[in-house]
């Protein structure tokens, strides 16, 4: 399984592919930060990360893209840009016809280091560990999206049985799932 996590953000938004399938040695594909100027227009930041995003499909191929959950933070507009940008990675993904998965923060935080409330710090850590890096990915965006693809690999195959499982049950009942 070949997956894109994408970190959403406005001024960097990570980006990280990581290969691989749950219970095996994964790989790092490739990591990095589509970056926008703050001051730029918020449509001209839009079109420069779908342009980023579809920069990293094209080169890496991706059978899945698992982007993080926006979440309610106290600050609405950097929710706000979190959410814009994880409309744009959706997006891109979509249009393609690749699957998305949404992930909350806690949930990779917790697939990745064992804890739901761990540090950037330790997230990076981890990450570095996984993937047998020299060094934790910088900006932690990137890391971040790692950390992302690698949640998802994980949980991909427990999630799937869930969903058969749903599905069969409703298709007993005769309803649609």
């Amino acid at each position: 399984m070949r997956v894109l996590g994408v970190d959403p953000g406005l001024t960097r938004c990570g980006v990280g592919v990581v290969e691989g399938v749950a219970g095996r040695p994964l790989t790092m594909l490739g990591v990095g930060v589509v970056r926008t100027p703050a001051d730029a227009d918020i449509g001209a930041r839009l079109v420069a990360i779908e342009r980023g995003i579809e920069e990293w499909l094209d080169l890496h191929r991706p059978g899945l893209v698992a982007v993080e959950r926006v979440f309610a933070q106290h600050n609405v507009r950097t929710v706000m840009g979190t959410a814009q940008a994880s409309a744009i990675a959706m997006l891109c993904a979509s249009r393609r016809g690749i699957p998305v998965a949404l992930h909350t923060p806690s949930e990779v935080k917790a697939a990745v280091t064992g804890s739901g409330r761990a540090d950037k710090a330790q997230v990076g850590a981890m990450v570095t560990r996984l993937l047998r890096l020299d060094a934790p990915p910088r900006p932690a965006d990137a890391a971040d999206a790692l950390a992302l693809a690698i949640c998802h690999i994980w949980r991909a195959p427990a999630q799937n049985r869930l969903q058969q499982a749903v599905a069969a049950h409703h298709a007993s009942k005769g309803r649609p799932s």
